[in-house]
């Protein structure tokens, strides 16, 4: 799923008010993060995750890998929060 600048910039718009849903901590990126970030996902479609990693290249991978896991896009990433999207596959 790729989406245009023009959408990009209307999500990041969006998803500037929101709170961090998922948060990923000391045990990193588990099997129940990854079903409970698929589930945010299929219901709010735009959400927040926070990293609580201070390695930024370690933050990206984390990021890229939960994107491609879970089939969303990427949307911004900044500091230790990045936003994911993904429509909602009932809507695809």
């Amino acid at each position: 799923m790729t989406i245009d600048q023009k959408k990009k910039k209307a999500l990041k718009a969006q998803a500037h008010h929101l709170k961090p849903i998922i948060r990923i901590g000391q045990k990193g990126i588990t099997e129940n993060l990854l079903l409970e970030t698929e589930q945010a996902l299929e219901i709010h479609e735009l959400l927040k995750i926070h990293i609580a990693n201070d390695d930024r290249d370690a933050r990206c991978e984390a990021a890229q890998h939960i994107a491609k896991v879970t089939e969303s896009e990427i949307i911004n990433q900044i500091g230790k929060t990045f936003t994911l999207f993904r429509r909602k596959k009932a809507d695809a």
